[in-house]
């Protein structure tokens, strides 16, 4: 079948995510067929460079073969047991790996599905253990102005980008937004360590005012992804991490999309050299196989559910599909590539690659910064450079990069007008240059538009 065969057969039953349907009657779909490394196959034979690993997912390319042969090695052993009375092979031996690998004293691992479903674990288990403790007036959630943490409602309630919240408003939790330390926004001449820690003092004012109701601050470590990769500096989470330990406040870590080698280092907390209260991980913890998450959490924390049946403290939050023997055997393999592989080193000389190729964009006059932070480079387009005045969101000068690239052969995928790198780790010098040409074509052209 060809490729309009199958999008006449999607478009008449299938609703994507993220997408305004309508937009399908001129802009194509793309059904693809195969994927192997980098690069995906549409059923007209074309191929694409997925340089956003497919929302973030992939690390090790598609149809990793080491990967493959772990997950039909389990297909074959144990597809699914549930994990209410039940335990199996995969998720003991990844629970063991994560804490190990995890910043020291996160000792527990609890599994859900997604990023989402990790998110509200970890807000119900932060409101559970302070109402175990006696703390029943904490119960409000800190967050940073631009974070995005998922989309169910609770996890929505503490994000705070408005194309996604907006309409749904009504039927969320209130939460208390802090403004973000987001270096996009220093002063002239003002180093970004400088500027984070002034920031900071925004946050700080809001813990020592709110703390007796507070139960927990959430943040992307590092950086606000679905914000528009805005980054920040190391010094927030050390702060941060001070000042939740002064006011008994919890420190929840979302490394959902940062996670796993993305900043430069496994864990972007470890930058800081902090550890979390919680530490919620997803997306490439599988590799980009299967659905799964994992939070992390202490000891303190798991001894406040434990205890006689009758006291009605355990934590009661399920998945059907919780610590699924697939998506761990797909994690396992994935850490044995991390090992055998030494990709956190290896992964240096691609970010040093990926700085040398976007550099020149930085001199474009519509682009405000290149900003990188490890394995993540993000392009952001203005409409003027000299006051960094945005093109308006509804010009979708974005799209107009997304449809060169696929023309050129090249997924991206921009958040509004920032155009970003985040491939995956077997990506290849000469790919990654390849990236940065044609970003910079369709920038030309999104810039020239209208």
């Amino acid at each position: 079948m060809s490729n309009t065969d199958w999008i006449a057969r999607d478009l008449a039953h299938l609703w994507h995510p993220c997408t305004q349907m309508k937009d399908h009657e001129w802009l194509p779909l793309i059904p693809i067929r195969r994927g192997q490394g980098v690069w995906l196959e549409d059923f007209s034979g074309r191929r694409y460079l997925d340089a956003i690993s497919s929302w973030w997912v992939n690390l090790f390319g598609h149809c990793n073969p080491r990967i493959n042969a772990a997950l039909k090695e389990q297909l074959d052993t144990l597809e699914h047991i549930l994990l209410a009375g039940f335990s199996h092979e995969p998720a003991v031996l990844l629970a063991e790996r994560l804490t190990a690998l995890a910043p020291k004293g996160l000792d527990r691992c609890f599994y859900g599905d997604n990023g989402s479903s990790a998110i509200e674990i970890a807000i119900k288990m932060s409101y559970h253990y302070w109402r175990n403790r006696g703390y029943s007036a904490k119960r409000r959630f800190v967050t940073l102005s631009n974070s995005y943490h998922g989309e169910t409602l609770g996890a929505l309630a503490v994000g705070d980008v408005p194309l996604y919240k907006d309409i749904y408003q009504p039927l969320l939790m209130e939460t208390i937004t802090v403004p973000s330390p987001d270096c996009f926004y220093r002063a002239a001449g003002e180093s970004c360590r400088a500027y984070t820690e002034r920031r900071f003092a925004l946050m700080e004012e809001t813990l020592a005012r709110e703390a007796e109701t507070v139960c927990a601050v959430l943040i992307e470590p590092l950086v606000q992804c679905a914000g528009g990769m805005r980054m920040y500096d190391p010094i927030y989470l050390d702060l941060l991490r001070k000042a939740c330990d002064r006011y008994q406040i919890h420190l929840i870590a979302d490394e959902i999309a940062v996670g796993f080698g993305r900043t430069g280092t496994l864990f972007a907390c470890e930058q800081a050299h902090i550890r979390p209260d919680f530490l919620c991980l997803s997306k490439g913890l599988t590799g980009g196989y299967l659905p799964l998450s994992a939070v992390l959490t202490t000891e303190d924390i798991y001894q406040a559910f434990y205890d006689e049946y009758h006291t009605q403290r355990a934590f009661l939050h399920s998945h059907s599909y919780t610590g699924h023997p697939l998506g761990c055997r797909a994690a396992l393999a994935s850490l044995d590539i991390f090992e055998q592989d030494q990709v956190i080193v290896a992964n240096r000389d691609l970010a040093a690659t990926m700085h040398e190729a976007a550099a020149p964009l930085a001199d474009h006059p519509h682009v405000a910064e290149v900003r990188q932070q490890g394995m993540i480079l993000a392009i952001e387009m203005v409409k003027d450079k000299a006051n960094r005045t945005p093109y308006p969101l509804e010009e979708r000068r974005g799209l107009v990069v997304y449809q060169h690239a696929l023309q050129r052969g090249v997924l991206l995928r921009p958040l509004g007008n920032v155009i970003y790198f985040m491939p995956p780790y077997v990506i290849t010098e000469e790919e990654i240059h390849f990236l940065a040409t044609v970003a910079g074509e369709g920038i030309d052209l999104a810039s020239a538009s209208h």
